[in-house]
């Protein structure tokens, strides 16, 4: 009986997906796919100064866009990258839900010690999670029309005619 030696599955460094930091279109700025990149880069070397230099962008820059406003899920996925543990699991803020149902998530892809590409990918769960909170909006509004005391605007069908 003839013997194959045992496969080894290749070993890549994971990227999580990530809503990107929303920005300012700029050609020469953090672009959804240049932060991408960047957490590619850092993936693979392990260092923000070399990752940043290797998307040509200055470390600094980084650590700003780290810092913005709506970078959660990109400060989570740099987190991960690195090894640094976070206290349980991060919120998702209402806007960055919003972000996610709409945009979705960018997964950057590693294949033979390099950045292949970017993915996007549908994030599902924050749309229903989206669609039952507007649910929740529409008959929280609908239960306020009724403790109105009656006092509700006519329905649309319903209009008085001035003969």
């Amino acid at each position: 009986m003839k013997t194959y030696p045992a496969r080894r599955r290749a070993r890549h460094p994971r990227v999580p997906a990530f809503a990107p930091v929303p920005l300012r279109a700029r050609a020469d700025g953090w672009t959804p796919e240049r932060q991408a990149a960047f957490l590619a880069q850092l993936a693979l070397t392990g260092s923000v100064r070399e990752a940043a230099r290797r998307v040509g962008m200055a470390r600094e820059t980084a650590y700003r866009l780290r810092a913005k406003p709506g970078a959660g899920s990109f400060a989570a996925a740099w987190n991960a990258i690195l090894g640094r543990q976070t206290e349980g699991r991060r919120k998702v803020t209402p806007d960055e839900r919003a972000q996610r149902a709409r945009y979705g998530l960018l997964k950057p892809v590693i294949y033979a010690g390099r950045h292949a590409g970017t993915m996007w990918k549908p994030d599902n769960s924050a749309l229903l999670s989206q669609l039952a909170w507007l649910d929740r909006a529409e008959r929280r509004a609908g239960a306020a029309l009724e403790r109105s005391h009656g006092f509700a605007p006519p329905p649309a069908s319903h209009k008085r005619s001035h003969e």
